[in-house]
């Protein structure tokens, strides 16, 4: 495979830099193989977090308190291990991604990309957490963290939500904690486009959905029910939610949600679905229509969505997990791979793509490990590598100023305009429950050949527009400090 490396300035603030790969040969049907033991992996099969970590430009893989370090897309070394289950960003700004074990409840400071070093933290509240999200959630450039309280079912203990505020990369304060209800993932979007991410937490216990709106300055408000935001069905306060993703399904420019439900069909009554709900715009003020199911099939168990587009066509596809093999009544639960259609109609494509019959998990996180231009997936503890699709492509990575906007440029979002419709991507530092797909955004662009137009929506508002981005390339997009 040939590589060419390519350098474009086109504005004065900001620098674009390209990677050319030759395409791999094209299939009429994406299909996956498990790499896992040829590359090295002995995989944990607990939520996975994808991120760069020592800037060599291929994406690393944590997973069940191990750091694998990616060696140029031929295999994994074990770097680091004992960080529990984490999600990534650059809280300092210093250039390299850190980690959040919300299993531990501890930020690890990473090292120059070689070893990771427990910093102190403020007394917290006793909490059991089974996700967090990083953002910057004041908008003052350092990443924060919003993390979410689960329970103990036994004695009946529910554990608080917090809010940890970054003190300028330098520590961490409790700024907020309440028990309230029982979380599981926690993922934040700027869903309104006001400049401020807002955070959207699956709660579990037919509780309702929280759908945090950000005044701009870390204060939140639960607007979900306003919003129509809840996810649940008639006759139910919510439902048994664990997690949900953030994705522009229609590519219409506006940031969707789905939200994934484990749901009992039995004496205990039809509980609420897995549903999509579609964010209308700024003409409906943001608020959200309840799409339903479209086309996600019933299981009892489902658990963790991760949104990705496998075969390069540009509409984002779901890849869905379940907590158990064989659910109530006997009946079998699989994990599934759902093929977005377009106009909110999904199809299953497990077995065609070669994920049938994969075990019960958590795990589900998008990254192109090998840089050839498609999504990976690291699933129920395998890594399973695309064999290549037809479709065209553009990977986007952006780059903070590590002063107005976090050098991780976690809440950032681009569009790729092109003549009939707009594709939406985000930085987001957690997904589903636990799990977190590459800070390289992958637009799939199926048989666009030309170059696009980027629009940039940096955290904060400040807009950069971009022209004649070259297709089938990594573009690197930095924003300079003032």
């Amino acid at each position: 495979m040939r590589f060419v490396r390519l350098t474009l300035c086109l504005t004065p603030l900001c620098l674009t830099t390209l990677l050319l790969i030759s395409p791999s040969p094209s299939r009429s049907e994406p299909t996956f193989t498990d790499r896992t033991t040829e590359l090295g992996l002995t995989l944990a099969n607990e939520a996975a977090c994808w991120a760069d970590l020592n800037n060599d430009g291929w994406v690393d893989l944590c997973a069940g308190g191990v750091v694998w370090r990616n060696d140029g897309g031929h295999g994994f070394t074990r770097l680091a291990e004992g960080l529990g289950t984490v999600v990534a960003a650059d809280y300092d700004n210093d250039g390299f991604v850190d980690l959040f074990s919300w299993s531990q409840l501890r930020v690890y400071h990473n090292d120059d990309g070689a070893a990771f070093t427990s910093i102190p933290m403020p007394e917290l509240p006793q909490c059991s957490s089974r996700g967090a999200c990083w953002g910057d959630l004041n908008n003052d450039g350092f990443v924060d963290l919003y993390v979410g309280g689960y329970e103990v079912w036994d004695t009946q203990t529910t554990f608080p939500d917090m809010i940890l505020m970054n003190e300028g990369g330098r520590a961490f304060r409790l700024a907020w904690s309440e028990t309230r209800y029982r979380a599981r993932g926690v993922t934040a979007c700027d869903f309104d486009r006001d400049g401020d991410l807002d955070v959207y937490v699956s709660n579990y216990r037919l509780q309702p959905n929280l759908l945090w709106r950000n005044d701009g300055t870390g204060v939140f408000e639960d607007v979900a029910a306003a919003y129509n935001a809840v996810a649940t069905s008639s006759g139910f306060e919510g439902g048994h939610s664990i997690g949900a993703a953030w994705g522009d399904f229609d590519n219409d420019g506006e940031i969707d949600l789905f939200a994934g439900n484990f749901a009992h069909v039995d004496d205990r009554g039809d509980q609420p679905k897995s549903r999509f709900l579609r964010n209308l715009g700024a003409a409906a003020g943001h608020v959200f229509e309840d799409r339903g199911t479209c086309g996600v099939f019933y299981q009892e168990s489902y658990a963790s969505p991760a949104a990705g587009d496998f075969d390069n066509d540009g509409d984002l596809d779901l890849h869905f997990t379940t907590v158990y093999g064989t659910a109530s009544f006997g009946r079998p639960n699989c994990p599934v791979l759902f093929r977005n259609d377009g106009a909110f109609t999904f199809t299953d494509a497990t077995s065609a793509a070669g994920l049938a019959e994969q075990p019960p998990t958590y795990q589900a996180a998008w990254a192109d490990f090998d840089n050839d231009g498609d999504l990976d997936l690291a699933t129920a503890g395998k890594l399973f590598v695309n064999e290549g699709t037809p479709g065209h492509w553009l990977k986007v990575r952006l780059e903070g100023d590590g002063q107005k906007v976090n050098r991780s440029a976690i809440g950032a979002q681009v569009r790729v305009l092109l003549p009939d419709h707009t594709l939406t991507r985000q930085v987001e530092a957690g997904t589903g429950e636990g799990n977190q797909n590459d800070l390289t955004l992958h637009f799939g662009l199926g048989d666009h050949t030309g170059p696009v137009r980027l629009e940039v929506t940096w955290p904060g508002g400040a807009v950069r527009k971009l022209r004649g981005v070259k297709v089938d390339r990594l573009a690197t997009i930095r924003r300079p400090g003032d």
